[in-house]
C-alpha cells in the first residue's frame, strides 16, 4: 500500500469539514474524488500534503507514518519530496517563463544543478505537449497549456503520487480535454494520481477507484463500474441522477 489515512479530522471555526475520514490508495491507483462543493474534497487533499494542517490524523506513505496535525518541517520536507500537486488555478509565476516555471523548484528546493534542471524540465514539458513553448510566459499561453505546464512542474520533482484539486474547473470547456487526455496518460503510464474532479466520464473511465465524499465523510467507495452501475448508497444515487439530468 502506497498511502493510508487515517481520521482526518479538519475543523474551519464552527464547521467541521472532514469528519474522521479514511482513505487508502495502492501504487498505480488512480482515485477520482467526487461530491457537491462544500463536501471536503479540496481540504481532505490539503491536509494530505500539508497544506493545511489536520486536527488530527495520520498518514501513512511507504511505510512511515506522520501525523497530520503535529508532523514537522522536516517530516513535511521529506513526505512532499515524494508527492506533486496539480492546483485549480494553476499557480504559475507570472514572470517567468514556461521553461523557468518548471526548472524554479527543481534548483532552488531541489538545489540541483540548472543545466540538470533545464534536462528534466524540457523532458516533462515534451510529455505534456509543451515542448515548443518554453520560452512563453503564462500571459501567452491558454489555460489548458497554463495547466499543463503545471503538471509538468509536478512531473518533474518526480513524485511517487501526483495530488490533483479540480484541475479543469478554471478551464473553458473547450480546454478541458486537452488536460484530461494528458492525465489519461499519466494515468496509462502507471501515475499514482488522487484527483479531486467534476469530470464524471474521466472518474467512470480513467479512475480505479471513485469515492464520493458528502459533508465531510466518504459517503461510497467503489471501482468505476460498481461505483457508476450499482451504487449501493441511497446519496450516491441521488449524487449520480442529478449529474445525469444536467447531462
Amino acid at each position: 500500500m502506497m498511502l493510508e489515512a487515517r481520521g482526518v479530522t479538519k475543523r474551519f471555526e464552527d464547521t467541521q469539514v472532514l469528519k474522521g475520514i479514511d482513505l487508502t490508495v495502492e501504487k498505480g491507483d488512480v482515485v477520482a474524488i467526487l461530491g457537491p462543493s462544500g463536501s471536503g474534497k479540496t481540504t481532505l487533499l490539503r491536509c494530505l500534503n500539508f497544506l493545511e494542517r489536520a486536527d488530527s490524523g495520520t498518514l501513512i506513505f511507504d511505510g512511515e507514518s506522520y501525523d497530520l496535525h503535529a508532523a514537522g518541517r522536516t517530516e513535511v520536507n521529506r513526505l512532499r519530496k515524494k508527492t506533486g500537486f496539480v492546483f485549480q488555478n494553476y499557480n504559475l509565476f507570472l514572470n517567468k517563463t514556461v521553461l523557468q516555471n518548471v526548472t524554479l523548484g527543481l534548483t532552488v528546493a531541489g538545489k540541483m544543478k540548472k543545466s540538470q534542471a533545464q534536462d528534466i524540465a524540457v523532458r516533462a514539458l515534451t510529455r505534456v505537449g509543451m515542448g515548443d513553448k518554453l520560452d512563453r510566459y503564462p500571459v501567452q499561453l491558454s489555460g489548458g497549456q497554463q495547466q499543463r505546464v503545471a503538471i509538468a512542474r509536478a512531473l518533474a520533482a518526480g513524485p511517487e503520487i501526483i495530488y490533483f484539486d479540480e484541475p479543469t474547473s478554471a478551464l473553458d470547456p473547450e480546454l478541458i480535454g486537452e488536460v484530461l487526455s494528458v492525465m489519461r496518460q499519466l494515468a496509462e503510464d502507471g501515475m499514482t494520481m488522487l484527483v479531486v474532479t467534476h469530470e464524471m466520464n474521466f472518474a467512470r473511465s480513467v479512475s480505479t477507484k471513485t469515492i464520493l465524499m458528502d459533508e465531510g465523510v466518504v459517503v461510497e467507495s467503489a471501482p468505476p463500474n460498481e461505483f457508476f452501475l450499482h451504487p449501493k448508497s441511497e446519496r450516491t444515487q441521488q449524487f449520480l441522477k442529478t449529474f445525469l439530468e444536467r447531462g
